[in-house]
């Protein structure tokens, strides 16, 4: 077939003038000889199939967009409804009514015709025509038998179909047993889907099946195949003379890793010179994964098909096998280790003024943590200075230079949420012992300043290139999320400046820095946060609105993130002249792909991360029904209050439990008031609460108000 093909088709497409047309008449144009039209009506039936076009009745091809179609993956609501997120960018969400889903589910690609149109005070509205690409295989959730069959009852409430399972399919499962089944039927207009079951993981209930069940829903694989295994095993430690001699050798350069201190594959090392100008020259140094898990090998399959490395707690569901993730890649300390370093020079102004990327070999000369490296800059901790004195000076030149680079980005608008995250303390058994906040101290700061401003330059430097690439894009908000936010926070006396339409994110900054401090700050930065845009992957360069960066990528962590690994195998290929057109043009088509594949699997590590937190911090409560503890609301709506402890955990107060007057909420102003006493209940105000109830099927924590 022609090179460059499927990129002429769509283009054609795209043409204002352009007709639906049959695939003889599109033959025709192409001027396609008839030994190869079997091939050129694959290829457009591939193209159909992956929702690129659509076929009509009277079997003409034209783009969905032009057709008042919608293409995207659905995200459906526990009340039944559901939205389609579109992959390109701009593009608003279409809404999709429970009566129009025509039996899609939870994730799928799908494709939509548009009922309605947007109007200002309402999104567009569709119904499913088409099921692209089915997303959810299998199904975890408790059984519940009866005389002749079964019914799966899913634990991702996403998931609102019960899954019938025939007798003869139950694999012997009980009543109340958490199990996987795979979906043999799918749901049609006002049938059940209909399965089978694959896997009993236990009583419900049971310690360990709670968290094996959100590792199967989630799809996570936890033991990586024999093959891939196999080919891991055959990967040498030793490198090659020959390797070592192509590339820059910095082994005798002080180079250094500082991560958390149960971290065990480190994938980014630094290193910082004060140069003969006053200038700072930043080294960051990557682990070439690359040189490892080379393109199209089972290792690679595998770790495309993951995604990313997921941490839960207790444990890591890793991309790459063991040997590798914590291996032969790791920067482990004074061992030779391959990597992809970029050199910066930087000014006092956090510009960077040139910048160099080479193929390298380094020998870490420590492997630091953040605790102790934050100890010696901020509390000038005597025992670690003297124990580290060769580096002390390469970590003060570090952080005057991060300050730096944080007050730049802090100038052209960046925002800055800094929530709370929460360090979950478990026992050899799994048992919660504690819950508190995780410290984002001047040591983890540094490291992230470090790896945004190369991830910058690496993205800025492939733009200008234009080659294909996959980049880390936040898109704009849309002007109807945030007129809707600037209403709600008008309550407290803000308002965003500036065209609402094309918001500028030092506008929402701003707002961040007014809030700071005060009550109502945990509210207004979560509210805002819902008010963007998802964070993901694209062959697009859009820029990044929340880092307020024209240029973004991820590059920094390529045993834990697939996009970083598929990044750094076109740098190389870049840097040795090996990008020829046929291999530009299948690019266009891995980066596609990845970038898809990427926010996807990425997706479900983050849902899969705050099941785990949160079951976890239902069960951390379970055994403190009945304590008292002082909190501070964090929101208020008309079913309850929300109250977040300073341990982070947030637990409800109904408004059912509220028995000394009837409430009434304020949905303007985010206000419980009591009919009678004119009692209120603000966001920000502080409570005592007592724990109450614990539902852990449901990982909801339930609080009620001590009086006074």
């Amino acid at each position: 077939m022609i090179p460059g093909m499927k990129e002429s088709l769509l283009m054609f497409m795209k043409e204002n003038a352009y007709n639906p047309l049959t695939k003889e008449e599109l033959a025709f144009i192409f001027d396609i000889h008839s030994s190869e039209r079997a091939m050129f009506y694959n290829f457009l039936d591939e193209l159909e199939e992956e929702g690129y076009i659509y076929k009509t009745k009277k079997k003409k091809y034209g783009l969905p967009s032009k057709m008042n179609l919608f293409v995207g993956r659905l995200v459906t609501h526990q009340r039944g409804f559901g939205f389609i997120i579109s992959s390109e960018e701009g593009v608003e969400d279409l809404f999709i009514p429970a009566n129009a889903m025509n039996g899609a589910m939870h994730n799928d690609k799908v494709i939509a015709r548009i009922m309605e149109k947007s109007k200002e005070s309402r999104r567009a509205e569709g119904e499913i025509i088409k099921i692209i690409e089915r997303s959810i295989q299998t199904v975890v959730g408790t059984y519940e038998s009866s005389k002749n069959f079964g019914f799966v009852v899913a634990d991702n409430k996403r998931f609102i179909r019960d899954v019938y399972i025939p007798k003869a399919e139950s694999l012997g499962a009980n009543h109340g047993d958490k199990v996987v089944c795979e979906i043999t039927q799918w749901p049609k207009k006002g049938r059940n889907p209909e399965g089978k079951i694959i896997e009993i993981l236990g009583k419900k209930g049971e310690r360990g099946v709670d968290i094996l069940s959100i590792i199967r829903q989630h799809d996570l694989p936890e033991e990586f195949p024999n093959k891939v295994l196999a080919e891991a095993e055959k990967i040498s430690e030793e490198i090659p003379e020959e390797e070592i001699q192509r590339r820059v050798d910095l082994r005798n350069m002080t180079i250094f890793t500082i991560d958390g201190a149960d971290a065990k594959d480190l994938d980014d090392a630094v290193s910082i010179e004060i140069l003969s100008n006053g200038n700072y020259k930043l080294g960051v140094h990557i682990a070439d994964v690359s040189h490892y898990v080379k393109e199209g090998t089972k290792l690679d399959k595998e770790a495309l098909k993951r995604g990313t490395s997921v941490y839960l707690i207790d444990r890591v569901v890793p991309m790459l096998p063991t040997k590798l993730s914590n291996g032969v890649c790791s920067l482990n300390p004074n061992v030779d280790r391959l990597t992809l370093s970029i050199f910066m020079e930087i000014d006092e102004k956090g510009k960077v003024l040139k910048h160099e990327i080479v193929e390298s070999i380094i020998n870490s000369k420590a492997r630091m943590v953040y605790t102790d490296v934050s100890d010696i800059l901020e509390k000038n901790d005597e025992e670690l200075i003297n124990k580290y004195k060769h580096l002390v000076d390469d970590f003060r030149n570090m952080e005057k230079l991060a300050r730096i680079l944080m007050k730049k980005r802090e100038a052209r608008g960046a925002i800055d949420f800094d929530f709370p995250e929460a360090k979950i303390l478990l026992d050899k058994k799994g048992k919660v012992l504690d819950v508190k906040k995780y410290e984002r101290r001047i040591a983890n700061r540094i490291i992230e300043e470090f790896m945004l401003i190369s991830n910058e330059t690496i993205a800025e430097h492939f733009f200008w290139l234009t080659i294909p690439f996959v980049y880390r894009i936040h898109e704009t908000p849309s002007a109807e999320r945030i007129d809707q936010f600037n209403k709600f926070i008008s309550s407290f006396g803000y308002h965003i400046k500036g065209d609402l339409e094309e918001v500028h994110p030092k506008a929402l900054q701003s707002i961040v820095h007014e809030a700071k401090g005060k009550k109502e700050e945990l509210v207004v930065n979560t509210l805002m946060l819902r008010s963007l845009k998802q964070a993901r992957y694209s062959p697009e360069c859009a820029g990044h609105f929340g880092l307020a960066a024209k240029y973004y990528c991820h590059y920094t962590s390529p045993i834990r993130r697939y996009p970083d690994l598929q990044i750094h195998r076109i740098i190389k290929e870049a840097l040795n002249g090996k990008l020829t057109e046929n291999r530009i043009q299948a690019l266009k088509n891995i980066v596609v792909y990845s970038s898809e594949q990427s926010s996807l699997r990425e997706r479900a590590a983050d849902d899969a991360q705050r099941e785990v937190e949160d079951l976890k911090k239902a069960e951390y409560m379970e055994d403190r029904v009945g304590e008292e503890f002082e909190g501070v609301v964090s929101s208020v709506t008309s079913f309850g209050i929300f109250v977040e402890l300073d341990n982070t955990i947030e637990g409800l107060i109904r408004v059912s439990n509220l028995d000394d007057d009837y409430y009434i909420f304020d949905a303007e102003n985010y206000v419980l008031i009591g009919e009678n006493t004119k009692k209120t209940y603000r966001i920000g105000d502080a409570l005592k609460i007592k724990v109450s109830k614990v539902n852990i099927d449901f990982k909801e924590i339930e609080f009620s108000i001590v009086k006074d």
